[in-house]
């Protein structure tokens, strides 16, 4: 395990979303993303919402939608500093996916799972 400060780790976090093509990036409004220290079940992220795919169910409207990316878990994983930035990144972009209604099974065929 690697300790990341939470300051830096939230750099990294932001680092990540700013990665994000611009053009998804417009798209991702209502979206809250935030970083906690432990998860549930070890989880390094977490997307809780309605991925875009399903708003219209909901009439176009729903609560924010939040991503929350765990720093212990990620840190635990991590030998080196450079390895933490690449599972933020990882991470990020898995939850972000979700988000536009990228499922898991999907994710894993993209290699980001």
């Amino acid at each position: 395990m690697i300790e990341v400060s939470e300051a830096r780790f939230e750099e990294l976090v932001a680092d990540a979303l700013d990665e994000i093509p611009e053009e998804l990036g417009r798209l991702m409004d209502n979206v809250v993303v935030q970083v906690r220290e432990s998860s549930p079940a070890g989880l390094l992220g977490l997307y809780q919402g309605v991925p875009l795919t399903e708003r219209e169910a909901y009439g176009g409207l729903a609560m924010p939608d939040r991503i929350t990316v765990y720093r212990r878990p990620i840190c635990a994983r991590a030998s080196s500093e450079a390895d933490v930035v690449a599972e933020v990144r990882v991470t990020v972009i898995h939850e972000v996916a979700h988000h536009f209604g990228i499922d898991d099974d999907r994710l894993h065929e993209l290699g980001w799972a």
